[in-house]
């Protein structure tokens, strides 16, 4: 465990765009002792590991990588496709799956490229101005709207204005709808 906290280190900063020069000035730590701890020359002590983990902004568990244990948070790990970030926020296969969808701030907008695939798509914009093209049609969905489709309808999502898009996705299989009720039944 202790021995991948170099290469953990070093990809953390890389990650970051921040030179070595930069952590040092940051964390009071020398070049050299940064480097040679990147490098497994140097032992991780905690004097080290704090002001790395204070900089980073990241709990000192995940820079030396303890396992987690006795936290009775769930802790989700987002999937990143089609340049989109989804945070599965359902586990149960087959059925309806739930997801958190984050559409990133693009300096210019994308074109368009509608996909099919089966199944039936639930959306509610929590943030952010969606654009959703749908077959023929070109819809803009501001926070708090939804809207649902069947999925082998050419439809692509993206941002209507540049900006981070938020909302929540429920997918199912074909046949598969969301059932929405407006008011007390009769």
């Amino acid at each position: 465990m202790l021995a991948a906290v170099g290469p953990r280190l070093r990809a953390l900063r890389r990650d970051r765009g921040i030179t070595l020069a930069d952590l040092a000035a940051t964390t009071g730590v020398s070049e050299s002792t940064l480097s040679r701890l990147e490098s497994g020359q140097r032992r991780a002590t905690l004097e080290l590991l704090l002001p790395l983990a204070r900089t980073y902004d990241v709990p000192l568990d995940d820079l030396v990588g303890a396992p987690r244990t006795g936290d009775p948070r769930i802790h989700l790990k987002p999937i990143r496709r089609f340049g989109m970030i989804f945070v599965p926020l359902s586990r149960r296969p087959g059925g309806t799956q739930a997801f958190k969808m984050i559409i990133p701030a693009q300096p210019k907008p994308l074109e368009p490229t509608p996909q099919t695939h089966e199944g039936f798509e639930w959306l509610y914009v929590l943030n952010g101005r969606l654009r959703l093209v749908l077959g023929e049609r070109d819809l803009t969905l501001p926070p708090g709207e939804a809207a649902e489709f069947d999925t082998s309808l050419p439809h692509w999502l993206g941002s209507a204005d540049g900006g981070v898009v938020e909302l929540l996705i429920l997918f199912g299989l074909q046949g598969m709808r969301a059932h929405v009720r407006t008011g007390p039944q009769r």
